[in-house]
């Protein structure tokens, strides 16, 4: 953990409100004027689109049904490690992007679904923002975590993290339902050994859990919205939380553990801005003490 470089790390998986996640930090970090490093999780993968084909196919001709995009010989997380440990101290790291359509790739002038070569970080910047798979990555060799000033765990209960692959998948990717379910299937045991640990490390996890019936994701015609859902935050250390004053804020939220609150899915957005922006103020004070 750092005082003088401040890292903030969003863990989770796609689908499961990151996009909102995304858009709440950019609108407090323009709000409090912090210039942040923005670091995608998708640019630490270990392959490109192409390659990554290449290694499906290998690791199945070889009767490996569990080679992932979400374990460790599908990423790079050493070099995440590496990356929060070096800003932590310095302020300054190295990294790339992932270019996951035509829209993005266009302006580098690349295919869609490769990489942009490693470049340094903008300078100055006041702290690193990542968002992706492996923000709390700890393993027997690797731990991002322990570098992280605040980690934010993003997760939807399973059913619902398969309903909406289900339906982005067959949409917008044409993919058929019984190669999806193979996916979902091969990627089970990384998800239990390297995603799921990450949640017992994170400072703060919000979790969407649908109040519609989501028994079989596998036939769900659509997927359950926000207002559909209610959202499960859990403090990992309550002390200092002003609980009183986070339910007079969230209308019809109530605490049903000493250190979670569960209120509408739909204030998804105001639960992280009341939750997270005393929480920056605190880094940046400490930051500003520090230098």
């Amino acid at each position: 953990m750092s005082v003088k470089h401040p890292i903030i790390a969003i863990t989770g998986s796609s689908g499961a409100g990151t996009t909102t996640v995304r858009h709440t930090f950019q609108q407090i970090f323009r709000r409090e004027q912090i210039t942040a490093a923005i670091i995608e999780g998708d640019a630490y993968h270990r392959y490109d689109r192409a390659e990554m084909r290449q290694r499906l196919a290998e690791a199945q001709r070889q009767g490996l049904t569990s080679f992932s995009h979400f374990g460790p010989e599908a990423n790079l997380f050493e070099e995440v490690e590496a990356l929060f440990q070096g800003y932590g101290e310095t302020g300054t790291g190295t990294t790339r992007k992932y270019l996951h359509n035509a829209e993005e790739a266009a302006p580098y002038g690349q295919e869609p679904g490769t990489f942009t070569p490693w470049e340094p970080l903008p300078e100055p910047t006041d702290l690193l923002f990542y968002e992706g798979l492996h923000g709390a990555v700890k393993t027997e060799t690797v731990d991002a975590a322990r570098h992280a000033d605040l980690l934010i765990g993003v997760v939807p209960i399973i059913n619902l993290e398969w309903i909406q692959k289900l339906h982005r998948d067959k949409i917008s990717r044409g993919h058929s339902q019984e190669a999806i379910v193979d996916t979902i299937l091969r990627r089970m045991p990384d998800y239990v050994n390297y995603i799921c640990p990450q949640f017992s490390l994170t400072d703060i996890n919000f979790q969407r859990v649908p109040t519609v019936d989501t028994s079989n994701p596998f036939i769900a015609r659509d997927i359950p919205s926000a207002d559909e859902s209610m959202l499960v935050i859990r403090f990992r250390n309550p002390r200092g939380i002003d609980f009183p004053y986070l339910l007079s804020m969230l209308k019809d939220s109530f605490m049903s553990r000493p250190n979670t609150i569960v209120c509408p899915g739909g204030k998804m957005a105001l639960a992280m801005q009341l939750i997270i922006t005393p929480l920056i103020w605190q880094l940046m004070d400490r930051k500003k003490k520090a230098h």
